[in-house]
This record gives structure tokens, C-alpha cells and sequence, in this order.
């Protein structure tokens, strides 16, 4: 993996692993790393790669806390850790049913590195709290960390560099791959995809998967929009679950999901 400049000063740094994407915004006084990998050894990897970039000091910028994007996040500390107001609370409840649940999951795919460094890991609870917007000047420019509702979780922060045109939309939208229902709001989703339109950016990177452009964002929020309604059809028992899944976008286990969570 390398580092691809999306903007001036703006960088991706996409993984195998999970096809995560990570985001790091250097200013002129402070750098900041957006999402931290998945243990404490992957932190340490991308805590190195930062430092190929950019001496500065970093702050950290968490999307949501599901264990791929946050559990490395030791590696930046001492840094100020920034995340949604509900995502301590999430991480708190989750974080020992996630660890167990991925250990296992790399154990049984033989990738027994991975599950040591998962096993060892106890995420950082984040110290600086955003409830709907928070700027933060990094010198010469600022980035924008924005709540635009419930979508693929309950707390999913958005960071928009507006000098650079690129937003970093977090799981609120997946390339490569449907987007995961698994601690989802479907119903409120495309509200959030249309919040991230409204921010007008020229480059979107998602969580997992290449960089897009809006017209990607576009055409994923029709597909949110239509889930959305299966999931209000479903609920209120006008269709059927099968009748559903006949009509979704999506995978049928992806559907399920969503269904269930409506």
C-alpha cells in the first residue's frame, strides 16, 4: 500500500485488509489522521507512514467505532482523539463482542498475526466529543467534522476539507462492496448521503474502496433510498420479507440485515 494525494495535501492510504481506506489532512501547524486500522499493530504501521508525510502533530479523527477503524488508535497517543458524542458510549457496550467475534474470525482463516494483535488490543476512548459540527484549524486550512444523522450507525462522523474538495464519508459509503446494515439506521440513511452531497465535495473517500466522486454518492443514496422504503414497507407490513428481497438493490444477506434493523 502507498499513499495517493487526493487533494493538496490531502492523502488516502487504502489497505488490503478489510479494503480499508484511511485519511490523513496536513495543515501548516497539525496533521490529522482520520481512522486508525484495526489493532494495535496495524496502528503502529500507519502511525509510521504518517510520520513519511509529515513531522507535525497529529490529532486523530474517528469516524465510528467499529473495531477496523479504531482499535489502533493507541499508537497516536499522546493526541487529542475526536469523535461523535455517541461513539464512546457504542465503543464502551461493543468493542468486547467485536474483539471476540473478528479473533475468532481470523483465527479461522488461519491469519493467526492478525488475531494475536486483535486479541491485545483495547481501543482509546475518544476525549473530544462533537454532537452536530466541530472545526478544527490545522494551520492555513480547516477541516470540518460533521454528524449528519444516523446511517450505517448511530454516530458516524464525517471530516470535509473544503480548500481540497474531498470529504471523508467514513462506512456512510462503501466502494467495491453494499454498504454494512449490521448497526445501521436504514430508514434515516439517505438523509445522511444527502448530507454529504450538500457539502459539495469533488472527491468522496469512503471507509472501504477507492476514492469516487458524487455521481457514486449519488447513485448510492438511490439504492439507500430504495432499502429505505423496503424497510417502511416491511415494518408496516405491506411486503412481504420475500416480496423484499425481490426488489432490493442489494444482496439478500445484505437486505436481511437491513430489514432486521428496521
Amino acid at each position: 500500500m502507498s499513499w495517493r494525494e487526493v487533494g493538496q495535501g490531502v492523502f488516502v492510504r487504502r489497505y488490503a485488509e478489510l479494503d480499508l481506506s484511511i485519511g490523513l489532512v496536513v495543515g501548516a501547524e497539525c496533521a490529522l489522521v482520520i481512522d486508525t486500522r484495526g489493532d494495535h499493530v496495524q496502528g503502529s504501521e500507519l502511525a509510521a507512514a504518517v510520520r513519511e508525510i509529515t513531522a507535525l502533530p497529529w490529532q486523530v479523527a474517528i469516524t465510528h467505532a467499529h473495531f477496523d477503524h479504531c482499535f489502533g488508535t493507541s499508537a497516536f497517543l499522546p493526541a487529542p482523539v475526536w469523535a461523535h458524542e455517541r461513539c464512546p458510549r457504542f465503543l464502551a457496550a461493543t468493542a468486547d463482542q467485536q474483539r471476540a467475534e473478528w479473533v475468532a474470525h481470523y483465527r479461522g482463516e488461519g491469519s493467526d498475526d492478525i488475531a494475536d494483535a486483535l486479541a491485545e488490543s483495547t481501543p482509546t476512548q475518544p476525549d473530544h466529543l462533537v454532537s452536530e459540527r466541530a472545526d478544527l484549524d490545522l494551520g492555513g486550512r480547516t477541516a470540518q467534522l460533521r454528524h449528519l444523522g444516523p446511517g450505517h450507525t448511530d454516530h458516524d462522523l464525517v471530516i470535509a476539507v473544503p480548500d481540497a474538495g474531498v470529504v471523508f464519508a467514513g462506512d456512510l459509503v462503501e466502494q467495491g462492496a453494499p454498504p454494512d446494515f449490521g448497526d445501521a439506521h436504514p430508514e434515516r440513511w439517505p438523509a445522511a448521503a444527502d448530507g454529504i452531497l450538500a457539502l459539495s465535495p469533488a472527491t468522496v473517500v469512503p471507509g472501504h474502496g477507492d476514492p469516487v466522486g458524487p455521481d457514486f454518492v449519488r447513485t448510492q443514496r438511490a439504492e439507500l433510498a430504495a432499502i429505505a422504503e423496503l424497510c417502511r414497507e416491511h415494518r408496516t407490513g405491506e411486503l412481504t420479507e420475500e416480496q423484499a428481497l425481490h426488489r432490493s438493490p442489494y444482496p439478500a444477506d445484505t437486505t436481511r440485515t437491513a430489514l432486521r434493523r428496521a
